[in-house]
């Protein structure tokens, strides 16, 4: 099988992105099968905005306790924990964290291999920005075509810089495989 079918497949098994709207609407339309995990490091993100410089640190600190927890009762515990102690000066901080808790905790049923394989976006959005310079130096395209070869061969060149496996891949892929029995090539 090849590496970008087998990527599709994987696909279809977890999809992690940021907080759009309608997208969790489209992904279960799309996707009914689909594991759909909203990005932690958005959610972070759009947390700290709320949040004074002075404080952003420690607040940090606290937010990492809720999606690092061993489990949801545990991250659950942790969000009312860092939702009582912050309320006082930051009454909307959290507000996105219990809005979404449902998109959220998909994570906590996987180890903490397979969580750092798709807690973010980070990649996509590298990938995004990769495009976006190649088209800001060419401004115009002649056909709608040209567009698309371009990208198409700048793809070429920005995997030369993917020399990075996934950590612990083996032991990632394993326990996906027996997680979503049938649904990942052997």
């Amino acid at each position: 099988m090849s590496m970008i079918s087998s990527q599709l497949k994987i696909f279809r098994i977890i999809l992690c992105s940021d907080g759009l709207t309608g997208l969790k609407e489209a992904i279960q339309a799309a996707f009914p099968n689909t594991e759909h995990q909203r990005c932690i490091v958005h959610m972070v993100r759009n947390t700290l905005k709320y949040v004074a410089n002075k404080d952003m640190k420690a607040f940090a600190r606290d937010i990492k306790t809720i999606y690092t927890a061993t489990d949801e009762k545990a991250a659950l515990k942790r969000l009312d924990e860092v939702t009582k102690k912050w309320e006082p000066l930051y009454p909307h901080a959290m507000n996105r964290w219990n809005d979404n808790w449902d998109v959220i905790t998909p994570i906590f049923k996987f180890s903490m291999d397979v969580r750092t394989a798709f807690y973010t976006t980070n990649s996509i959005e590298s990938l995004n920005s990769c495009f976006r310079r190649l088209n800001k130096q060419r401004s115009v395209f002649p056909s709608s075509q040209a567009l698309m070869k371009a990208l198409y061969l700048s793809t070429f060149e920005i995997i030369k810089k993917w020399t990075m496996p996934i950590r612990n891949w083996g032991r990632v892929y394993g326990e996906l495989q027996i997680m979503y029995e049938g649904r990942l090539p052997e």
